[in-house]
């Protein structure tokens, strides 16, 4: 059994990013190797979103390391799995929770980034929202009404929401009327703001820091119209990783790139997050062990109650 502590213990292992710089020579040996360098990230809004939001950064990660990065925007989450597992995705923007997949159906990548929220923690966490109009006040009173659920690689739309009702001995699909799965966090909103469903999972980091918020800043939707009836225990964030095979050297640069980003890109950094970010910080394999976990019990209750 997952248990809070364990959750809370992998913030307590993250350390400021920190890699070597590889030498001309080396340089040389593995852009000759990787011409072009994909990366691509889970789809935590609309296409033209996560594009909009990472363009600038795919550029200057280019600029910076010499070689052509391309941007791959993913229709879901196990796009970006499998990507990795063929090696046809260099470098890749996890959830916690879809790296942990990754990882349990052994996808050889490394967790080497994190990002640090701007009040200096290193964490999320997901939500249960509801119609502000709405009679709902606690989870139990949903029983027989619709669930909005994101995408079965979620961490915050999927896995810690099923984990948290596990807690409450609720199993969604006898619980809830109807459970669906959205396909991203924007469409969990908006199916709850058009009455599709009559709860929704999303991830949330402050009051002025959610998808919500996003939504709110582009129109697709009113904070107000909204209203909070769960939220978890702090989720670690999410990570940034690349192949394992990836050369040293290549992977060093990686680093570096990232590393020096929020000054010498601090327009396309802050982009990445409107603003919400101070930094990166070095994560590696263990610091998700508690994640790795969590995915392996939520596959263990899929097959008790199959």
């Amino acid at each position: 059994m997952l248990t809070r502590r364990i959750v809370l213990g992998a913030a307590l292992a993250v350390s400021a990013v920190a890699g070597s710089t590889p030498t001309a020579s080396q340089a040389q040996s593995w852009k000759s190797a990787y011409p072009e360098l994909v990366m691509a990230v889970v789809p935590a809004e609309n296409a033209s979103g996560v594009t909009e939001r990472y363009a600038p950064f795919v550029e200057y990660l280019s600029k910076e390391l010499g070689t052509k990065v391309t941007l791959r925007v993913a229709n879901d989450y196990a796009a970006v799995i499998e990507g990795q597992r063929n090696g046809s995705i260099h470098l890749a923007g996890y959830g916690p929770a879809s790296y942990a997949r990754a990882i349990v159906t052994g996808v050889a990548v490394e967790p080497f980034a994190t990002t640090v929220n701007n009040d200096g923690t290193i964490g999320y966490y997901s939500v249960f929202y509801v119609k502000a109009d709405s009679p709902y006040k606690t989870i139990n009173d949903l029983k027989g009404k619709n669930l909005g659920l994101v995408d079965p690689n979620s961490t915050s739309g999927n896995n810690v929401p099923r984990f948290a009702l596990n807690k409450m001995k609720i199993n969604p699909e006898t619980f809830f009327s109807k459970v669906t799965y959205t396909g991203s966090h924007e469409n969990a909103v908006i199916a709850l703001q058009q009455g599709t469903v009559d709860i929704a999972a999303n991830w949330w980091n402050s009051e002025d820091d959610s998808n919500l918020t996003r939504m709110a800043n582009k129109n697709l939707a009113k904070k107000d119209d909204f209203r909070i009836v769960y939220k978890s225990d702090l989720i670690p964030n999410s990570p940034f990783a690349y192949l394992a095979n990836l050369p040293p050297d290549l992977k060093a640069a990686i680093v570096k790139a990232f590393n020096e980003a929020p000054t010498k890109a601090k327009p396309a950094f802050d982009k990445l997050s409107d603003g919400k970010d101070k930094e990166f910080t070095k994560v590696d394999a263990k610091y998700y062990e508690p994640v790795v976990e969590l995915i392996k019990f939520i596959d263990q209750l899929r097959k008790q109650k199959s």
